[in-house]
């Protein structure tokens, strides 16, 4: 018996050649990560010796390597047939007497009296390993029950050696097949039919950032999250600030979860749709989602790799598990610094949207396919249009450019054979299948952060291929970005980069919230009946409608600032004009009209004013949850559009009197030069705030006259002008002289290099690009630098 069966608490990794990958795992977390409180279901594993031994019995070992001699290895053109005929000697042979004995021994000592509920689980002995995961590639059986059953499992675990998609995966993989054996891990049930189910990651899954743990739930049983049946929820966690014991989950989205698999009265497994209340919860708690991330770090410190976890929640004891662990095989492997970025060069017709899979965008004829079998449809080079796929789907995946599916999430089948083999892909779209005509001209676009776009037609899309590994980081100057969308926060964070100079919040609020403020605040007394439905429907989770607002305010921040940990991010509160804040649901219940909206009611005018206090008070909110109870406390914050010094200190009042006192916790404070009297008065506004940033946009507008929304006079706009120059030097003159920091945001630094050379000659202390401009505005940084050490810079004079 021994030779047959390996309890889990008796094996770990380095047994993976007797007992399989996935069962060489379980028995490691069972055995080496007792002490770390980690569940994990008892069981045990049938051995690679017992697999053999049922061939030998059989005479199989010399008949599947006749068949396996006559696949066609140029189009795979029989694949299908060779499967079948392998699977079938398999499953029409004899289960040896000893070996079923074996089985059912331990079944019994695993059960007790009465027969357990179990998971069959196929483990080869060339799987989950970070050069190649074969995720999917074999079969699963749940809810088994009774000895007939699981010796019918087993047997079928073993004939799953040769799924097509196994065969054609160790032919992609140059696995020699008869080396392969495979191992039956039969593991306790855990009762998440009655409860909840999911898949974690220990870096985000795109970008391959590491220092997040991506969770993913839904009701009921495992599989519909695997094979991508529905769409999950979603829960990131900052692994820093969760090791220093902060409210660490940086962000959460809601999926719409629409069906659960159970236990089934005549089948082992059915899927049912999922009641309403339940698509409206998130599956976890957060002290669950904390507790579960805690385990996936742990797992990872064990392994000493990112890894990929299966998780479960036990609907009778209410527990969590895990059932599962193996190294993540995309972004484990060490990678060149070449990065390659997509850019849209056009606008089109959006058709539908989901999840974004990869950084790439393709165009190319959309092939609406219902299953595998439709596979002589599909031509190389196609974009596969489906509800879902499944690991059957995986030869026929391997042809296609690019898959767009109607439901699945991140941990999907579609998304994890997408991001293996290098394409985009656009997951939960919901009705692709039903928008996209087959042979239809389209645009799959994953470029645009974490939401993928179908656009119709083939739109000009242009492809950029840096090598990140030769750029140098200027020594005096600080390199920054400008940045807004969270979407995009774990991918820019890999440029080199010394943080954020601008993240604007007004992206984050009209995005990710799209209600004034105020109409929260105010929202029962709201007079707008049409925008106080729609705000209903927003925040129908929250009997507290400004703690919406400052959810997923400080959820976008906070996501940035995890990013881009523990470089400085610096914040700019809202700088909305009041046109602009009209737009945003229940806005025009409170807001001015005005004549020339940009020289009105906005920036730090708003903070203190009766009318936008209690908004500005939200804002504060958003950001001490991201700075106190999120720990990340690299955020600093910027006011826009200060007119006066007294405004400046009206507004350190207001946010001191909403727990944002300046200087604890170490908090800075900045505020924008973007307006003469900041210039003229530079010492004195040194004397109440941080740092200083230079708006040069509305610098140069307030200098040279201009209303930048005009389109009359736009032609004269020029931060160039000598006029608009002298402002900035004198600031850069004045803000040295008091002794405080300084930066400026904009285009201009990497577009012009004499721009650059004048920055770095009047010391400036940081210059904050978009992500497109950073590379050359480094290198005009440098080469001025590089002058300036030779001399060759012209010392700064006031112009």
């Amino acid at each position: 018996m021994n030779t047959f069966i390996k309890q889990f608490s008796a094996i770990g990794m380095s047994d993976v050649p007797e007992v399989g990958g996935k069962n060489a795992s379980l028995g490691e977390m069972i055995s080496g990560l007792k002490g770390k409180g980690i569940r994990v279901p008892d069981g045990f594993a049938t051995t690679a010796a017992a697999f053999r031994y049922f061939l030998d019995v059989n005479q199989l070992t010399g008949q599947l390597e006749i068949l396996l001699q006559t696949l066609n290895r140029q189009d795979y053109s029989n694949l299908a047939a060779i499967g079948a005929a392998i699977r079938n000697l398999i499953l029409q042979a004899t289960f040896p007497d000893d070996l079923k004995q074996a089985i059912l021994s331990a079944y019994q000592t695993l059960s007790g009296s009465t027969p357990a509920a179990v998971a069959v689980r196929s483990s080869a002995t060339a799987e989950d390993m970070p050069q190649a995961s074969f995720a999917g590639q074999h079969e699963s059986f749940l809810n088994i029950q009774g000895p007939t059953a699981l010796i019918d499992a087993v047997h079928r675990c073993y004939a799953s050696l040769y799924t097509d998609r196994a065969i054609k995966y160790r032919e992609d993989n140059h696995f020699d097949h008869n080396k392969v054996a495979l191992c039956a891990g039969v593991q306790q049930m855990v009762r998440s039919d009655l409860a909840c189910s999911g898949v974690g990651f220990t870096l985000e899954p795109e970008s391959g950032f590491r220092d997040v743990v991506l969770l993913t739930g839904i009701w009921g049983l495992g599989e519909n999250i695997v094979q991508g049946t529905v769409v999950p929820d979603e829960f990131y966690v900052f692994k820093p600030t969760l090791q220093q014991g902060k409210q660490a989950i940086i962000q959460r989205k809601k999926g719409s979860k629409a069906q659960m698999l159970v236990y089934g009265a005549t089948t082992a497994t059915l899927n049912i749709p999922t009641p309403d209340y339940k698509q409206a919860q998130y599956v976890l708690s957060d002290e669950e989602i904390t507790r579960l991330a805690r385990w996936a770090v742990d797992i990872e410190q064990h392994y000493q790799c990112p890894m990929d976890i299966e998780w479960a929640k036990d609907g009778i004891n209410g527990e969590l598990y895990l059932i599962q662990a193996r190294p993540e095989t995309i972004h484990s492997r060490e990678k060149p610094q070449h990065v390659t970025t997509y850019q849209l060069k056009d606008k089109g017709l959006r058709i539908v949207s989901g999840e974004a899979i990869g950084s790439q965008a393709i165009s190319g004829t959309a092939r609406v396919l219902a299953s595998p079998t439709d596979a002589g449809r599909l031509n190389a080079g196609e974009i596969i249009v489906t509800t879902n796929t499944s690991p059957d789907w995986d030869p026929l995946l391997k042809k296609a450019a690019a898959i767009v599916t109607d439901s699945g999430g991140r941990t999907s089948h579609a998304a994890i054979v997408a991001r293996e083999m290098g394409v985009p892909a656009i997951t939960g779209t919901q009705h692709a299948t039903t928008t996209i005509h087959d042979g239809q001209l389209i645009t799959v676009s994953c470029c645009e952060g974490r939401t993928g776009f179908v656009y119709d037609g083939a739109i000009p899309i242009e492809k950029t291929t840096s090598d990140y590994s030769q750029v140098k980081m200027p020594q005096g100057t600080a390199a920054m970005l400008i940045i807004s969308d969270p979407e995009k926060a774990f991918q820019l964070s890999l440029l080199p980069n010394d943080g954020v100079g601008l993240l604007r919040m007004e992206f984050i609020i009209t995005r990710y919230i799209n209600i004034h403020p105020m109409a929260l605040v105010k929202y029962n007394v709201l007079k707008d009946q049409e925008a106080k439905e729609k705000i209903a429907a927003l925040t129908a989770d929250y009997g507290n409608k400004e703690q919406f607002f400052i959810d997923r305010l400080s959820e976008g921040i906070a996501t940035i600032a995890a990013a881009f940990y523990p470089k400085d991010v610096i914040v700019r509160m809202s700088d909305f004009k009041t046109n602009e804040y009209r737009q945003l649901l229940g806005g025009k219940e409170f807001e001015p009209s005005e004549e020339n909206p940009m020289l009105g009611f906005r920036g730090a005018s708003r903070y203190y004013h009766p009318l936008y206090r209690e908004g500005f008070a939200l804002e504060c909110a958003a950001i001490r949850r991201v700075r106190n109870e999120m720990g990340l406390t690299n955020v600093k914050v910027m006011i826009p559009f200060c007119r006066t010094v007294n405004e400046g200190r009206k507004v350190l009042q207001v946010m001191a009197s909403c727990g944002l006192k300046q200087g604890e916790d170490a908090l800075e404070v900045y505020v924008m030069a973007e307006i003469p009297s900041n210039v003229l008065e530079a010492e004195k506004f040194a004397d109440i705030f941080d740092g200083f940033s230079i708006g040069s946009n509305d610098l140069t507008q307030l200098t040279l006259g201009i209303d930048r929304d005009s389109g009359l006079i736009a032609n004269i706009f020029d931060e160039e002008d000598p006029a608009a120059m002298q402002m900035i030097s004198m600031m850069l003159h004045n803000a040295k002289k008091a002794g405080a920091r300084i930066g400026l945001c904009g285009q201009a630094p990497s577009d012009i290099p004499a721009f650059a050379s004048f920055l770095v000659a009047h010391g400036i202390d940081s210059i904050s690009f978009n992500p497109d401009a950073l590379l050359k505005g480094i290198e005009n940084i440098r080469n001025a630098e590089e002058k300036q050490s030779a001399g060759e810079l012209p010392l700064p004079v006031l112009l």
